[in-house]
């Protein structure tokens, strides 16, 4: 079904991706709805309408609903059983979140969709962590399976004595071991995918991170990775299709000398691919957009010969003004207040 422009967006998260998402949609036509406990989320000062509400409240959620013609999220630590209340109009699905919210249930996901990811295994208490690093052997990078992002909830373990402390670190939660990768460089895939099974990906995106944090997202990918285009390509549209995906998909790889390796998915747009934006011809934005209203998917091509996003985190946010100077600069400020360390604060995009 086509949901023709005047419809109503509504949208799970009011943080900079659905700011971003709110205005690719108001410059086609749409009005968007936030739904975010938060007092002042940045999405809502450039949405229509905001619905101040806890997550997990299934009362507010219908009346959300009911005000929305379609609804999808920005981000995936989201409840999943409060959100059956909005039925089929939530796009991407359930499946998508649930997969995603859980690495132990995301990697047997992967596998079963027949991407390669690294070894791994399950672990619940110190002794199954102890019988991985026995398995896999050392380095092990340690993940709690749940809520963990840019970093956050994992610990590596390089030597024996490192095994306690790790399981310290990240609280004595569930989480996967998984084995050391030896790659040449990390890389994401952006992917869209429609309602009828059509898929259509961006340019492979070579993404450099630093403390577990995304610095800069350079396209074209460049050596190393290029060369991984098909089997990357093909994984990504398989794990969408397994998924029943409706939207944007990114699939966040490492590049090895075997090939290509699943990290992670994230069932949404992406920060590795914020140089859409200016960079190709439709943003992932508006092409998220156009796979949950029904809209012909557009062309995701680059418009120059290459492209860089390089994120503003806490302080340097400061550069504003250095950065409006730039004649090649095209600068975004998410407006979310306090500057703090880690803290995603805008990011500026260069064309060559």
């Amino acid at each position: 079904m086509t949901l023709a422009p005047g419809s109503t967006i509504g949208i799970l998260g009011g943080g900079q991706l659905g700011r971003m998402m709110a205005l690719a949609a108001a410059r086609i036509g749409y009005e968007c709805h936030i739904f975010d406990p938060h007092e002042r989320p940045c999405a809502a000062e450039v949405s229509a309408r905001f619905t101040q509400a806890e997550f997990d409240d299934e009362d507010a959620l219908k009346r959300f609903g009911a005000q929305c013609d379609v609804i999808t999220y920005e981000f995936e630590n989201l409840p999943v059983e409060p959100l059956r209340a909005l039925g089929d109009r939530l796009k991407p699905g359930l499946k998508s979140l649930a997969v995603a919210q859980d690495r132990g249930d995301e990697k047997s996901f992967l596998e079963a969709a027949g991407a390669r990811v690294t070894r791994w295994r399950a672990v619940a208490s110190i002794d199954d962590l102890r019988i991985a690093v026995a398995e896999l052997g050392l380095p092990i990078v340690l993940k709690t399976r749940r809520y963990g992002y840019d970093g956050k909830g994992q610990a590596w373990i390089r030597e024996p004595v490192d095994v306690e402390v790790a399981w310290d670190a990240i609280g004595r939660e569930p989480a996967v071991a998984e084995a050391g990768v030896d790659f040449e460089a990390e890389f994401s895939v952006v992917i869209a995918r429609t309602d009828a099974g059509e898929t259509r990906p961006f340019p492979l995106t070579r993404n450099h991170h630093e403390g577990g944090i995304l610095r800069t997202s350079t396209v074209p990918a460049g050596p190393g990775i290029e060369q991984l285009a098909d089997s990357a390509i093909g994984a990504a549209m398989a794990i969408a299709n397994a998924l029943g995906h409706v939207g944007v998909l990114t699939v966040e790889f490492f590049a090895t000398a075997d090939g290509p390796l699943v990290n992670e998915i994230a069932p949404r747009v992406h920060n590795s691919g914020h140089w859409t934006i200016e960079g190709a011809h439709t943003s992932q934005f508006e092409q998220h957009l156009r796979a949950i209203l029904g809209l012909p998917l557009g062309n995701a091509s680059l418009v120059a010969s290459r492209a860089e996003m390089e994120n503003l985190i806490g302080s340097e946010i400061d550069r504003w003004a250095d950065i409006l100077a730039e004649p090649d600069a095209n600068l975004h400020l998410y407006n979310k207040g306090e500057a703090r360390p880690g803290r995603k604060m805008g990011h500026v995009t260069r064309l060559a």
